[in-house]
């Protein structure tokens, strides 16, 4: 199976960075776009960044020039660095991609489990 795991999340004061690490890991072939989501108590869940496997990348306007998505497909890795954090980027953190197990599999998309991310003013 695959599963995703999200890490680096915490407390940390406003102006401050975080940087958020989503390792996939398991039977994977081949790993297409991987993206970073975020998500209030009782909202929705929003998207955040996307990085696809060329490496095209696109980010929600709210953290433009503030986050940075990148990949390492040797290690089936996403990042997220996060500065100039504010307090409305207080949110759970997670992560998916788009992977197939095989050659002739279809891909599916696979999520963490989440990484919360609190920023105090």
């Amino acid at each position: 199976q695959v599963q995703l795991v999200e890490s680096g999340g915490g407390l940390v004061q406003a102006g401050g960075s975080l940087r958020l690490s989503c390792a996939a890991s398991g039977s994977i072939f081949s790993i297409y776009a991987m993206r970073w989501y975020r998500q209030a108590p009782g909202k929705e869940r929003e998207l955040v960044a996307a990085i696809g496997s060329g490496g095209n990348i696109d980010y929600v306007e709210s953290v433009k020039g503030r986050f940075t998505i990148s990949r390492d497909n040797a290690k089936n890795t996403t990042y997220l660095q996060m500065n100039s954090l504010k307090p409305e980027d207080t949110f759970v953190y997670f992560c998916n991609a788009d992977i197939t197990q095989g050659r002739y599999v279809p891909a599916r998309t696979y999520w963490g489990q989440g990484t919360q991310v609190t920023v105090s003013s």
